[in-house]
């Protein structure tokens, strides 16, 4: 743990590098299934978040995904499109619309799901689980600026 403690640039470079590469692998693999939809990472990242957040509404998805609403409308109406998602109008707001994923891209985010989750389970598999425990709380700092 000591030698964390003395951090040098090279090692910081290196790992940025990991992470870079990581990240790269991670959503090359269901490269092949988002491309028989014309679909790219943007429309993957509002799926994923949509997915893990059932409900959410437009400006939430926005702050999530730190984009532009220009930018996340041609995603939306792509995905709208392809009946992945559903936008209902809020009980409480009716100007707010929530986002689901409809049965296809229910059926269509598995598929993705299972191509990036064999890389990520067998990684965490063959790690210990202190490991593991640490790998998660460094990424959740990372994401947090801490």
């Amino acid at each position: 743990m000591k030698d964390l403690l003395y951090l040098k640039d090279e090692q910081i470079k290196e790992f940025i590098q990991l992470l870079y590469y990581a990240y790269r692998e991670t959503f090359s693999d269901p490269k092949e299934v988002l491309s028989k939809k014309y679909f790219g990472p943007a429309h993957l990242r509002a799926l994923n978040l949509i997915e893990r957040n059932p409900g959410i509404n437009l400006g939430e998805l926005i702050f999530k995904l730190k984009v532009t609403k220009q930018s996340l409308n041609r995603v939306l109406r792509d995905l709208i499109k392809a009946k992945m998602i559903k936008q209902i109008q809020d009980e409480t707001d009716t100007r707010k619309k929530n986002l689901f994923l409809d049965r296809d891209g229910k059926i269509f985010f598995d598929s993705v799901y299972n191509a990036q989750k064999k890389r990520i389970f067998n990684a965490l598999k063959n790690s210990n689980s202190d490991s593991v425990i640490k790998f998660k709380d460094v990424l959740k700092k990372i994401i947090d600026g801490k």
